[in-house]
């Protein structure tokens, strides 16, 4: 688990990339901010994770694998996250935020879902 990276993944920087290419400016992995989003968008009051589907324990295929050996740590584990995690939307949520997951599985359309989002609270702020 040392070699697992928490930040910096290829599908957070492809995320990046299509945000700044939209014209969208954001800070990353902000450490005052509960469970530290991926993306914050502090003018549209948005933040982003972009989750891995085996950690974050998605009902995908891969997040739904269990690895065979040491089963019952990884099972607890993965509940913990899910627990987190929805602790985190909840905070967020009470201090003004929201809240969007783009998975791992299908980044393409929740980065779109996520996109399309955006443009209409841009323009119902204008």
């Amino acid at each position: 688990m040392a070699l697992v990276r928490g930040q910096g993944s290829n599908i957070e920087l492809i995320v990046r990339r299509v945000f700044l290419e939209n014209g969208y400016r954001f800070r990353y992995n902000v450490k005052s901010l509960p469970g530290k989003p991926d993306l914050v968008l502090n003018r549209l009051s948005t933040v982003v994770f972009v989750n891995g589907c085996f950690w974050h324990g998605h009902h995908c295929k891969r997040g739904r694998r269990v690895p065979k050996s040491n089963r019952s740590y990884w099972i607890q584990k993965i509940g913990r996250n899910i627990k987190r995690d929805g602790a985190v939307r909840r905070k967020l949520r009470k201090e003004g935020y929201h809240v969007y997951t783009i998975w791992e599985c299908s980044y393409a359309r929740d980065l779109k879902r996520v996109l399309t989002y955006l443009q209409k609270l841009q323009e119902s702020e204008r």
